[in-house]
């Protein structure tokens, strides 16, 4: 089954949405604001919510994240719209990524440990470094594809759908009775963030034919790049 052009997302949902936000990207280019600096903002809402969902303030942390995700759009646009795309720019905004999802994720696990009468706290734990571990390869397959000049962007639960995966619904209705929901939550992203790795690495398979790497280099280590 080929699942390279689906996601749990509709493209459309996601074009609409991007189309509802513009007029606040324009309006940020108008003021002259700096993408790096929307990336940051992102970065430091998405701490935030780490923060929030650690003190046991789960609905708190749940509209943090969706907050951080807006801005995460926000920064993309007005990098394209404004014309001010960068090498760097690309390289801080996943490097910071990936310091909000641990922060992030290290919270909801402290919530699990810490919230009285959770049902199975390990249980949270684990699941949630499952979580982690899984949002880290989904990002590190696509860069080290793309560091092959191999594109991919497939994948059935991306960034946008891990916010909204868990955002959404913590806000609407908490971490449900003894943190069942969000448990099940959990669950659930680790599944489709373990699925989309494997999706990613099945792409590249395909997408080079399984070519073995190119002969090392005589007296070179015979080591691929890491």
């Amino acid at each position: 089954m080929n699942h390279r052009g689906v996601r749990l997302l509709p493209a459309p949902l996601i074009t609409g949405f991007s189309d509802l936000v513009a007029p606040v990207s324009e309006w940020l280019i108008r003021r002259r604001v700096r993408p790096n600096t929307i990336t940051s903002a992102s970065a430091i809402v998405v701490i935030g919510a780490g923060a929030a969902f650690g003190l046991d303030l789960p609905r708190l942390g749940a509209a943090w994240l969706l907050l951080s995700g807006l801005l995460d759009i926000l920064d993309g646009q007005v990098a394209r719209r404004g014309g001010m795309v960068s090498k760097f720019g690309a390289f801080f905004d996943s490097t910071l990524d990936r310091v909000g999802e641990a922060i992030l994720f290290a919270g909801i696990a402290i919530y699990f440990q810490t919230a009285p009468s959770q049902w199975v706290p390990v249980l949270g734990v684990v699941l949630t470094l499952a979580v982690l571990t899984g949002s880290f390869l989904v990002s590190y397959t696509r860069a080290r594809a793309e560091g092959l000049d191999v594109e991919c962007r497939v994948g059935l639960a991306q960034r946008p759908e891990r916010i909204l995966g868990l955002g959404v619904p913590t806000l609407c209705f908490g971490t449900g009775p003894h943190g069942v929901l969000l448990l099940v939550i959990m669950f659930l992203l680790a599944v489709v963030s373990w699925f989309t790795v494997v999706q990613r690495v099945a792409h590249v398979f395909h997408s080079t034919n399984g070519a073995s790497a190119e002969p090392a280099e005589p007296g070179g280590s015979g080591m691929t790049p890491r």
